[in-house]
């Protein structure tokens, strides 16, 4: 069954969503091949795979190239496109083209886009052209030269309104699901109890209607610290830095190949 946006909409309220980010073909398949839902083509590739320090570097040849190579590899998740740093914000008109493009050039099912009220008019746009939006509010990574950081964002009563305000105007705009980044997770359980679409949680708590992780994080195949509130369900870089190991050994060895490698 192919998921659509629609399809993981009605899911609020029956069953949690499980989400995970995925940069070419291969860790597409992986995660589609575990039957989850929905695939997040994240600019976190920038720290994750280019070699980046931020996302803000990513631009849209790069998230084409890998939302291309995911969308190869995927047969049922719904497929989402991270739109990049600058490829949205300047003008309604650019929003537009560069969604499109996503969907008409690397075969995606759906963007995401940064930012809660001030989003609003172009989330709406969006989906009046048939392009199903994910919104995402919290800790947006792509402002955390204004936010100073990987911060905690909500904390304050004033924050928290204003966060609220956000969720409800990202889904009177038409989008189908809300990204929750970082927030206490009392108030990630009081938005999604005020919304009718489905939020993902990373960071927000367990009374998310779903969570997100980044494949390389829940592998803990980079080698490098994580964020608190990942969960490591393998620790693969020491068996990876093993194989490798051994693999340089046996050539140097003359052990590798043996008969059993050769025609």
């Amino acid at each position: 069954m192919k998921w659509t946006a629609a399809k993981i909409r009605t899911l609020k309220g029956e069953r949690k969503i499980a989400v995970l980010t995925a940069y070419d073909a291969l860790t597409g398949s992986l995660v589609d091949g575990a039957d989850i839902p929905m695939v997040l083509v994240g600019d976190s590739l920038g720290m994750t795979v280019l070699g980046y320090e931020t996302t803000l570097p990513v631009g849209m040849d790069e998230m084409l190239h890998h939302t291309s190579a995911v969308s190869r590899g995927v047969k049922n998740a719904l497929v989402v496109a991270d739109m990049p740093f600058m490829s949205y914000q300047p003008s309604l008109a650019m929003g537009l083209e560069n969604a499109g493009r996503f969907l008409k050039e690397a075969g995606a099912d759906a963007v995401k886009i940064e930012g809660g009220s001030m989003r609003t008019e172009l989330i709406e746009a969006l989906v009046a052209n048939g392009i199903p939006v994910l919104g995402h509010i919290g800790l947006t990574p792509q402002s955390i030269k204004e936010m100073g950081g990987y911060k905690v964002q909500g904390k304050t009563s004033e924050q928290a309104r204003k966060l609220m305000d956000d969720a409800m105007a990202v889904e009177q705009a038409g989008a189908f699901a809300l990204v929750l980044e970082c927030i206490p997770p009392e108030l990630g359980e009081m938005i999604s109890s005020a919304l009718k679409i489905p939020t993902i949680g990373i960071g927000a708590g367990a009374g998310c209607d779903g969570q997100v992780l980044v494949f390389t994080d829940l592998l803990g195949i980079s080698g490098k610290p994580v964020p608190k509130f990942v969960k490591k369900y393998a620790d693969l870089y020491p068996v990876v830095s093993a194989a490798l190991s051994t693999y340089k050994s046996e050539v140097e060895a003359g052990s590798f190949p043996a008969d059993g490698q050769t025609y």
